[in-house]
């Protein structure tokens, strides 16, 4: 193989820059040179006005030191033409041109697609998982959920201290579009109360019912966990006219928000002073745990050797606590499979 190129895609993830570190070692060790696409796909399209811009070369003493620096060296983006199979032609072709043999994607769902689009244009890849959300079934976990979780878990800790101080209810947002697991593990870690997840449908007064049942317990700092994808599973409810109703000025329009969410839960709960934080990017964000790193370095080196191997079209994951691959195809049919039990303990309780 004379080349091999690396691309972080899609959000960033704690441990993307880790796994193109592990790469560029095990690249190295084989003596093959490594090229980093910049902007994930768009690197390919040659988007920028120079190569440079959308491609570098990578060596040892470029990139050693990056491997615990949050964020992605690389760069990352979407890629709407990439939907395109002319722009993935091109993709190929560019690829070919650079004599790059083998491409390793460090990315989620919409990237492993991309990838496995490649593979069938004949351009080996392999894919890491690299999303905080841990929503790839496939995978025990994914780069950069392990520290996603540990920076909520932080956050949530000391929301519940000051929350305790002041007998305030709190609801905590944090990430998770279609999928609950930072939510639900979040929970679990820290002792809350309640979590709301985009699995499961829910609705206000039920929640309201629930913080009332806390209240009358004597229990004042209710913690109420929430992904930010859950108000799309959420019972319809007339925000604006309650809230209205209430002396709470809410325009029609305006979207549902863990803010707007704590005032109602104020007003339906006897005006208790519940708060609200969104945590947001800083999951994004932090350094690595030990755990998002150590998978990072498995990953990248396994998927160095399958591409030396002549083996592609596979991605790298985790199972019961160790480094397999399997194919992307049959990798993206898997279905996920919500804790729902776990989800009722931390309801219920």
């Amino acid at each position: 193989m004379k080349k091999i190129g690396v691309l972080t895609s899609g959000g960033d993830a704690p441990g993307m820059n880790a796994a193109v570190v592990a790469v560029a070692l095990n690249a190295a060790m084989y003596g093959i040179p490594l090229v980093g696409i910049k902007r994930g796909y768009n690197g390919l399209l040659r988007k920028s006005e120079s190569l440079s811009d959308d491609m570098e070369e990578l060596r040892l003493d470029t990139v050693l030191d990056i491997a615990d620096r949050p964020g992605t060296y690389l760069r990352t983006a979407r890629c709407a033409e990439f939907m395109d199979p002319q722009w993935r032609k091109f993709a190929a072709d560019t690829l070919r041109a650079m004599d790059i043999g083998g491409l390793v994607v460090i990315g989620g769902d919409g990237s492993f697609q991309g990838a496995r689009h490649l593979c069938h244009l004949g351009i080996p890849c392999i894919g890491i998982p690299g999303t905080i959300d841990n929503d790839l079934a496939y995978t025990e976990m994914t780069l950069g959920y392990d520290t996603a979780v540990n920076v909520c878990v932080d956050a949530v800790r000391a929301i519940r201290a000051t929350s305790r101080s002041h007998d305030r209810p709190h609801v905590v947002e944090v990430m998770g579009r279609h999928c609950g697991d930072i939510a639900l593990t979040t929970a679990v870690s820290t002792g809350a109360e309640i979590v709301l997840v985009p699995e499961v449908r829910w609705s206000v007064e039920k929640v309201a019912a629930r913080l009332r049942e806390q209240i009358a317990k004597g229990n004042y700092r209710t913690t109420i966990i929430v992904a930010e994808g859950c108000w799309e599973s959420m019972e319809p409810f007339d925000m604006y006219t309650f809230l209205n109703a209430h002396g709470k000025r809410c325009y029609e329009g305006e979207p549902i928000s863990a803010y707007r969410f704590a005032s109602i839960l104020k007003r339906m709960c006897g005006n208790v002073e519940a708060r609200a934080t969104v945590i947001g990017y800083t999951q994004r964000g932090e350094q690595p745990t030990a755990r998002d790193s150590a998978f990072a370095f498995e990953a990248g080196n396994l998927a160095v050797r399958l591409l030396r191997d002549g083996i592609s079209n596979q991605v790298v994951g985790m199972r019961e606590g160790k480094v397999f691959y399997m194919s992307i195809d049959e990798a993206l049919k898997e279905k996920r499979h919500f804790r729902r039990e776990l989800y009722n303990l931390v309801n219920r309780m």
